[in-house]
């Protein structure tokens, strides 16, 4: 366990939009948020794109699932090992299937091989603990939001909404003492993202994505895709809750009909009246939403969350924080909180049983001795 005190964590985060591999350093002592550190990004060549690509839905033992973890664990060596200065590194690996229910959960990554190649310890593996408590593994990154709205001053319930292949969101009232207080936190996932767009524009456009919504602003919303979908039985479930990223396989075939532009455009629209229905939940109504992750970029989401929602509609860049790294900068903290025994879910954030601090911690062969 690590001594008391403030440390330079490095966290990467490979999300469900298989972009890329995101790293951050922080300085923290697993509470509170002292300083941002340097950043850094490696996007997925294609091929290594369709390797990954194709052992969604997979779980260890399967085809594909080997040839993915390689992928993933290369990709987060080259990056992280041209950072230094950090004592501790948070690594969460590649979803590949998520099931709280079934299954389990499934993150392709070894963190015992990142704890050899960099020679600094890895922590990994953070969802499993949470779900074998009867969490559902996911959203991790609540606590760490809890503590930026802290480390921003802030001191009424606000909501930070990540927009990646899944969305998720955290209402937090910062005016709490703790992360696990009671009233401190919910959180959960709202819908699908990202995801489909990606899928969409891969199948149809060969790019990975619609770069700030640029062909969604061109099409017009099916209205009535957008009223099948919120029939959904997830829509009426209470929170905490989460989906993997393939968990509305339908979306795909309901956008078949329409026009590349007007399939973008209703597929947005379909990720952000999720993020309206989800919003209905939160225990009192969020002075400002802000939004992390690829999604705030698209334009379309944007507007459309400002059109659906009371409150005004930020990217958190608005209180400094660096949207496209936020992700890889909570798993830097949570880093730091599995190292010294810390919870990192809780009932309202996962619907665990009680606080649990998940995570396991690999040190390089010969640490210590």
């Amino acid at each position: 366990m690590l001594a008391d005190g403030a440390i330079w964590a490095l966290g990467a985060m490979s999300g469900t939009s298989l972009d890329g591999v995101d790293a951050a350093l922080l300085r923290t002592d697993g509470e509170r948020v002292f300083s941002f550190g340097e950043t850094a990004y490696r996007a997925y060549t294609d091929d290594e794109r369709a390797v990954i690509r194709a052992a969604l839905g997979a779980w260890p033992g399967e085809d594909g699932v080997e040839a993915a973890a390689e992928v993933v664990e290369t990709a987060h060596a080259v990056l992280l090992a041209g950072i230094n200065g950090a004592d501790l590194v948070g690594f969460h690996g590649q979803t590949l299937a998520h099931e709280p229910r079934g299954r389990g959960t499934h993150q392709a990554g070894d963190g015992r091989v990142l704890a050899e190649v960099l020679g600094r310890p890895v922590v990994w593996d953070f969802r499993s603990a949470d779900v074998e408590l009867g969490g559902e593994g996911a959203p991790l990154a609540p606590f760490f939001h809890f503590a930026c709205a802290k480390w921003a001053g802030l001191v009424e319930p606000v909501a930070f909404l990540n927009l990646g292949g899944v969305g998720n969101v955290t209402w937090v009232d910062p005016s709490k003492d703790a992360p696990a207080a009671e009233g401190a936190l919910l959180a959960f996932d709202t819908g699908p993202a990202n995801a489909p767009i990606n899928d969409l524009m891969v199948k149809r456009r060969g790019k990975g994505m619609d770069e700030g919504g640029a062909l969604a602003a061109q099409g017009d919303v099916d209205p009535s895709v957008i009223e099948a979908f919120l029939e959904d039985s997830y829509f009426f479930k209470m929170p905490p809750k989460s989906l993997d990223r393939d968990s509305f396989p339908g979306l795909g075939a309901a956008v078949a009909h329409l026009s590349d532009a007007d399939a973008a455009a209703t597929l947005a629209g379909c990720a952000v009246a999720a993020v309206a229905r989800g919003m209905e939940h939160c225990p009192a109504p969020p002075k400002r939403l802000f939004v992390t992750g690829g999604g705030r970029h698209n334009k379309v989401m944007m507007a459309g969350l400002s059109v659906l929602l009371d409150c005004p509609v930020e990217p958190v860049e608005a209180i400094g924080l660096d949207g496209d790294m936020l992700e890889a900068q909570a798993f830097a903290y949570l880093a730091v909180r599995v190292a010294r025994g810390l919870a990192t879910s809780c009932p309202t954030t996962t619907g665990v049983r009680a606080a649990v601090g998940g995570g396991v911690v690999s040190e390089p062969e010969g640490a210590g001795r």
